[in-house]
């Protein structure tokens, strides 16, 4: 489930309110690494050993019901709930950075220049274990009453949804003979 993902949300309280923020995220084992600025606030909260709870989730379609009532989305998620911790190791925080970077980009860590000093001083890197997660799937056509199946008044199905990738998109900036790279290119949807 996280594996098939590319954004999660990350919730934390800060100052007693909560605060959900998308960002990446990457995976060894069983460690979830989530990074960012570290001068962000609900970063630096989750950080200093907080509970925090992580959300991924896909959406595969919405259910069309012959009543409101029973309207739903096919999804498939997955919930993180535990301390976060701050990764002050060196090269834990390099392992973190690059399963990040190869979770959204794969093949990029290889391709492109890794962090600097003065970048690396920016950025905070938090690890998560994944010993508190739990899976909810919801897949399947609509669940409508006897009579309104009876009464048969309105279309009742799913409507699918598909992520794919489109065609790279070269920066501005880049020499119209750079190729675009085969880690690029050749890229599909998990």
């Amino acid at each position: 489930m996280l594996d098939a993902g590319l954004v999660c949300h990350l919730g934390v309280v800060v100052d007693g309110a909560p605060r959900v923020l998308p960002t990446g995220y990457g995976r060894i084992g069983d460690t979830l690494y989530l990074h960012g600025s570290t001068g962000a606030r609900s970063l630096r909260e989750a950080a200093e050993d907080a509970e925090v709870c992580v959300a991924v989730t896909h959406v595969d379609g919405v259910v069309y019901s012959r009543s409101v009532f029973h309207f739903s989305v096919n999804y498939r998620s997955a919930v993180i709930h535990g301390r976060a911790r701050l990764v002050t190791d060196p090269d834990e925080r390099l392992a973190g950075l690059r399963a990040i970077t190869e979770h959204l980009a794969p093949g990029s860590w290889e391709h492109s220049r890794e962090p600097d000093k003065k970048e690396l001083a920016k950025t905070a890197v938090v690890a998560l274990s994944l010993d508190e997660a739990a899976v909810k799937i919801r897949s399947g056509g609509a669940n409508d009453d006897a009579e309104d199946i009876e009464a048969n008044s309105a279309w009742a199905g799913v409507l699918p949804l598909r992520a794919q990738w489109g065609e790279p998109e070269p920066n501005h900036d880049l020499p119209g003979d750079f190729a675009v790279p085969d880690h690029v290119a050749n890229r599909k949807m998990p």
